[in-house]
């Protein structure tokens, strides 16, 4: 498969391009950039690999897919674009707006015939994979409540505007990870924090509570703006309780300049003193980390394009991220719990 990607800021660079490098049976054939200093920087990164001005430059030069990763409010319309000519696209998260308007683009790639998949890339996180890997155990028993704390210190980051938002930007990640371990919704209740410290009203902190079908709750917060770096995780059934306090171990090795194609052995296990406590009745222990590797989204799309296998991430799934994420900002807005 002959990808490209469009916009090469931190998303791009840091978590698209290194897993589609060392993705199988995928080639990164070029790269949407226009300012001198981004082109620079794939130099560095890719040297020699193409740049493009545009989009449509980008697919004049040929390429079987590609992956949007711009600003948020210019995500619809390059997605659209793309289906509309023919291309199959992983697109960044929100990958639109409003529930509502990213069915419009489900039902267009649909049409058209490509593959559409929204990158929820972490599902594939360590901690989550080895919170899956106890739930699915049923070693806690009935799982009653799983609560997800995943604070930044690092308000520079804050995407702003009405498309922008916290809750928009890591809540859609935090509640995609409570979908994809516990399943669909039935109610949403949420708080939101504000700031207008940035010259636009935005949502800087949340703390959002979901009633699943199955039964169980589960909550996700997060925060930008008040100096805490907190990754937690807490999982409580009938038979005890898991705890982790981990790393953002993918993230830190990406920033750090190390690469997933040079130590795909080792890549992604969160070091020994964040694994996890097991707490049963009748004993204690921690849990090993499971390997987390955002590559395997970039490989199994590539199958799912050819028929191979399923898809990583439809588009049905990123669609109903999204109406948790409406329903949770009616529900902040007007303090009042949601139905699904």
């Amino acid at each position: 498969m002959r990808l490209g990607i469009v916009g090469y800021g931190a998303g791009g660079k840091y978590f698209h391009a290194p897993f589609i490098e060392a993705a199988e049976d995928i080639e990164l054939v070029g790269i949407v950039a226009r300012s001198d200093a981004t082109k620079a920087s794939v130099e560095s990164d890719f040297p020699g690999l193409p740049t493009y001005a545009s989009l449509s430059e980008l697919f004049a030069a040929g390429v079987d897919a590609v992956t949007i990763t711009t600003p948020p409010h210019t995500r619809h319309d390059l997605v659209m674009d793309a289906i509309n000519s023919g291309v199959h696209v992983v697109a960044d998260k929100p990958f639109a707006p409003t529930a509502e308007s990213a069915r419009s683009l489900a039902e267009a790639a649909e049409r058209a015939g490509v593959t559409l998949n929204v990158f929820h890339n972490r599902r594939r996180d360590a901690d989550i994979l080895t919170l899956a890997k106890v739930l699915e155990s049923g070693e806690l028993g009935e799982i009653w409540r799983v609560h997800s704390i995943m604070d930044q210190d690092n308000a520079d980051s804050l995407e702003l505007g009405a498309a922008g938002g916290l809750l928009r930007d890591l809540g859609s990640h935090l509640v995609d990870q409570m979908l994809w371990l516990l399943g669909p919704v039935s109610h949403v209740h949420a708080t939101l924090d504000w700031t207008d410290r940035f010259g636009e009203r935005t949502d800087c902190g949340f703390f959002v509570t979901m009633t699943h079908t199955s039964g169980a709750v589960s909550t996700v917060s997060a925060s930008k703006l008040n100096h805490s770096t907190t990754r937690e995780l807490r999982a409580y059934g009938s038979r005890g309780s898991y705890v982790a306090s981990g790393s953002d171990v993918q993230a830190d090795a990406l920033l750090a300049g190390r690469r997933p194609i040079s130590e795909p052995e080792t890549w992604g296990i969160d070091a020994a003193e964040h694994w996890g406590t097991l707490s049963l009745k009748d004993r204690r222990g921690t849990v090993p980390s499971e390997q987390g590797n955002y590559t395997g989204f970039y490989t199994e799309f590539a199958r799912a394009v050819r028929g191979d296998g399923p898809e990583p991430v439809p588009a049905s799934e990123g669609i109903r991220t999204l109406e948790v994420l409406d329903a949770a900002r009616r529900s902040a807005l007007e303090n009042v719990v949601i139905a699904l």
